[in-house]
């Protein structure tokens, strides 16, 4: 009888320590997507995340830089450097640049990765929402970006710093996951295709998708055939870069129809408001089968391919001569 109640307790142990290590083990992947001042303020104590302020390093009085104020333990990692160039802004940065620059940061692959931006709204976010897909679709798994930004840690009542960050530059090599990177022939290929049941989602403000006003770097007016309108700022509180409370973003995905079975590509000009509602819909609500095209309009708006909401010659003229004046 002794031996049977000692087999039991260690079977029961086993089982036990199967199970916490399956909690523990979730824990470890639940880190992100976004994360509260509140966490970040825990997390910056222990010196256990690399946070990357993303502000370009000039700044102004009503928008100052890194050097005039940071969250402690901040790396400079200014968004631009996560860019393309001014002719394809969208186009992902090599994938030399961007190891040379997390590398110089401090970061390594097990890094908790904490994005900060401005604050200010909700274009504002869609920086921070598109560094976060760079990293993610570089491999990085532990990464998050903080709820309304420099904003809203202030205002929680935390302090910033003017102090140097020290940082023990590291080793990294990025490769990017070409499969979550959709092409401009990936998304030709889906409008040519009968079966397709992918999903095209403009993330830009109406004018744009109805070919009333484009981006300086695009070379025409309009959105990519078949395409949905959704605009990237439906997701935040008026005026800011707060999310909704997740219970009233998941209603409105819903109510548009975002909430579906079939393959959903985000694109806007230049994957930047494209990166918000990438995220919110596959980070946030757990969407499968969610990707962005990056390179968005402005490349697509180069090539002889068609678009939708595109005006003839004297609508193309007559919206030209507006922007001039």
């Amino acid at each position: 009888m002794t031996i049977t109640f000692y087999k039991r307790a260690q079977q029961l142990f086993r089982a036990l320590a199967v199970v916490l290590g399956f909690v523990s083990a979730t824990q470890a992947l639940a880190f992100g997507p976004i994360i509260t001042p509140q966490d970040l303020q825990s997390l910056v104590a222990k010196g256990d995340a690399r946070i990357l302020d993303i502000r370009e390093t000039k700044g102004s009085p009503e928008d100052p830089n890194f050097d005039a104020g940071h969250i402690p333990g901040s790396a400079s990692t200014p968004y631009s450097s996560f860019r393309g160039d001014k002719s394809n802004p969208g186009r992902p940065v090599a994938e030399a640049k961007l190891s040379a620059i997390l590398g110089a940061a401090g970061v390594t692959p097990d890094t908790k990765l904490v994005v900060t931006n401005r604050g200010t709204d909700a274009t504002d976010f869609g920086a921070a929402a598109r560094v976060y897909w760079t990293l993610k679709v570089a491999g990085f798994r532990n990464v998050a970006i903080l709820d309304g930004g420099l904003k809203g840690w202030t205002t929680a009542g935390y302090r910033l710093s003017t102090e140097k960050t020290a940082t023990k530059p590291t080793a990294v090599s990025i490769r990017y996951d070409e499969s979550a990177i959709v092409t401009i022939k990936e998304v030709s290929q889906t409008l040519g295709s009968k079966d397709s049941k992918t999903k095209l989602v403009d993330a830009r403000p109406a004018g744009f998708f109805k070919g009333e006003v484009r981006h300086d770097a695009a070379s025409r007016y309009g959105t990519l055939p078949g395409a949905e309108n959704f605009s990237h700022d439906q997701w935040f509180l008026p005026k800011s870069a707060t999310l909704k409370p997740r219970s009233e973003i998941e209603s409105l995905a819903k109510r548009a129809g975002l909430i579906h079975d079939e393959d959903t590509v985000s694109f806007c000009n230049t994957g930047h408001w494209a990166a918000t509602n990438w995220f919110i819909l596959s980070e946030v609500l757990g969407q499968k089968g969610v990707k962005m095209y990056p390179e968005s309009v402005v490349a697509w708006s180069k090539t002889d391919l068609p678009l939708d909401n595109e005006p003839g010659r004297a609508g193309t003229l007559w919206r030209d001569l507006k922007r001039i004046f």
